[in-house]
């Protein structure tokens, strides 16, 4: 895997892993999830797995994620689908043959959807593993009144429930959430779309999945007893085949 940072458009360096040759004919860029980071599980046993299918793959940090060099304020829905974009710009120039799709994770599954909603993209097909297609809803079935009260008197709240890093989470990108409902942004053909998703998950529901699969036209695949991270016996093998099977199939 190589290490790199690139320049992004927002005014901050993206910090990146990919393990593209150039000589590829389809690379997945790989959006995590909220709190993790381009180094996750997934995304490292997605990465370790594609290349035997001669798929490259590109991970990269959202801002105040991972080892991104900026903190919560920076955290807001227009940078990250931004650093998406600056992210498939470097992919398209060192992989300049290859076909571009995405394979996203939770919150990363959520800005793909909206980055496919409201920017240019080169990619036609995503991956999805249990997309919080509610994130605004997920966020606010966890706030409390001190939470709030916290926001009021000092603009942000440092959340640090497992995460990588403490995250500081602002009243602007609160805004953001509320401000980006894919069930009305995304419209159907805007992207071929495969969701997996656990039967059992916690964060994101598979109630919610269903519903934005028969809206948009995506096919889901349900797994039963699965969690939100897929830690049950064969879980991740599972993901790995369902994203090969589908980035294996033309368009």
């Amino acid at each position: 895997m190589i290490k790199e940072i690139i320049s992004g458009g927002n005014g901050y360096d993206i910090p990146c892993l990919n393990n593209l040759s150039g000589d590829e004919k389809l690379a997945v860029i790989i959006s995590h999830g909220f709190g993790s980071s381009k180094e996750s599980p997934t995304n490292r046993a997605v990465s370790a797995a594609l290349p035997k299918y001669g798929i490259g793959t590109y991970s990269f940090d959202f801002p105040a994620h991972g080892e991104s060099p900026v903190d919560g304020r920076m955290l807001r829905i227009g940078n990250c689908t931004g650093d998406l974009a600056s992210v498939e710009a470097h992919v398209r120039e060192l992989s300049p043959e290859a076909e571009i799709a995405y394979f996203s994770s939770s919150f990363g599954a959520y800005i793909n959807l909206i980055y496919l909603a409201t920017r240019k993209h080169a990619g036609h097909k995503s991956f999805l593993r249990c997309a919080a297609v509610d994130m605004p809803g997920i966020f606010r079935s966890k706030t409390t009144p001190e939470y709030y009260a916290q926001l009021e008197t000092q603009g942000f709240v440092m959340l640090d429930s497992g995460y990588i890093r403490p995250l500081k989470i602002t009243g602007e990108f609160l805004a953001d959430l509320d401000g980006h409902n894919v069930f009305s942004l995304y419209q159907p053909g805007m992207a071929e779309l495969a969701m997996i998703h656990g039967t059992a998950d916690e964060t994101a529901s598979i109630d919610n999945a269903r519903r934005f699969a028969r809206q948009s036209g995506a096919e889901l695949i349900e797994v039963k007893d699965a969690d939100h991270r897929f830690l049950i016996p064969g879980g991740m093998e599972r993901v790995i085949d369902e994203a090969v099977r589908f980035f294996s199939n033309p368009v």
